[in-house]
């Protein structure tokens, strides 16, 4: 219509952050993330993500600066999908399984301003940044995930000495007034196809605010999720950002199980253990599933919490 103007009174913009300040209002004390014996509410998430946005903010990070992640399916890259959004930032989760030279050309592709990196895969990165230097490029500062193992001393004892600890990111003020995207159609996150021989090297696919909100609601209906589910983390939370479920969860304000290393045990025990209701998983993870189930005999099968868990295909 002519003279019509985009205003607050008709537009109100839609970032995915806005889920997370909803799941910690409206169910605060429910359980957000389980891993192993760590367990947060939606009120301890929300905390959790603003003093990690507080925190990198103080670090000098701008509007639309990337700050890449290399881990798995641990509560610390699921804070990360809100922490970074929130300081205004953008996120790009890579895959775990990149070599040394290939993270080097995305971290420098992506100009990163920071990676957090799970302990398991320092040594990588320093190699990465060894490829970057040679290259009389700018390395992006380390940030190394601890993830509360006692190990993770002896792995990142290489670890340059400004360096910081993951943990201490949550030292940032719990009162941050959050970073809003100027436009919702601003980028959210930058998810990398894998390569291979086929494909080239990897193609880097943007995603913003707008898409994905819609998404993610999208999602719930598309698949009939329903209103109360325990989803459990067996998709890398990388690919695609997981599919969304990053945010789908967080609308429903629901629980995550999250899980550091996908084996058939892990993840039978899991599901009888936290009565998981839904997974996405990738053929490799449906064959695992099927292989261990053809091995069980009924009288030492698992009792509760399968009849009920439900599995969607991914690629």
């Amino acid at each position: 219509m002519e003279g019509l103007v985009k205003c607050s009174a008709n537009h109100v913009p839609i970032p995915p952050i806005s889920f997370l300040k909803r799941a910690a209002f409206v169910h605060g004390d429910k359980v957000s993330i389980v891993y192993g014996d760590t367990r947060y509410s939606w009120r301890e998430t929300h905390g959790r993500c603003i003093r990690l946005a507080s925190t990198l903010s103080q670090m000098g990070l701008n509007r639309r600066d990337v700050v890449a992640a290399l881990a798995l399916n641990i509560p610390a890259l699921y804070e990360l999908y809100f922490g970074v959004p929130m300081a205004g930032a953008v996120l790009s989760a890579l895959n775990t399984r990149h070599d040394a030279p290939m993270l080097a050309l995305l971290l420098q592709q992506l100009e990163a301003k920071i990676i957090c990196v799970d302990y398991q895969h320092v040594q990588i990165v320093l190699k990465a940044f060894e490829a970057i230097s040679a290259a009389k490029a700018k390395s992006p500062f380390l940030v190394v995930i601890g993830d509360n193992d006692p190990w993770a001393f002896f792995t990142t004892q290489e670890v340059p000495p400004d360096s910081l600890d993951y943990d201490r990111l949550d030292m940032g003020k719990p009162d941050l007034e959050i970073t809003s995207p100027i436009d919702e159609c601003d980028p959210i996150t930058v998810n990398y196809t894998f390569g291979s021989n086929s494909t080239g090297t990897p193609k880097g696919v943007v995603y913003n605010h707008r898409a994905t909100y819609l998404n993610s609601i999208a999602q719930i209906f598309r698949l009939e999720i329903s209103a109360k589910p325990v989803y459990f983390w067996t998709v890398d939370m990388f690919h695609c950002s997981g599919w969304c479920f990053t945010w789908v969860v967080t609308v429903l304000g629901r629980t995550n199980i999250c899980l550091r290393n996908v084996t058939a045990k892990a993840i039978f025990d899991s599901i009888s253990i936290h009565k998981v209701t839904l997974l996405c998983g990738a053929p490799k993870i449906l064959n695992i599933i099927e292989e261990r189930s053809l091995r069980r005999s009924p009288a030492t099968s698992h009792k509760g919490g399968f009849s009920d868990c439900r599995s969607i295909a991914t690629t």
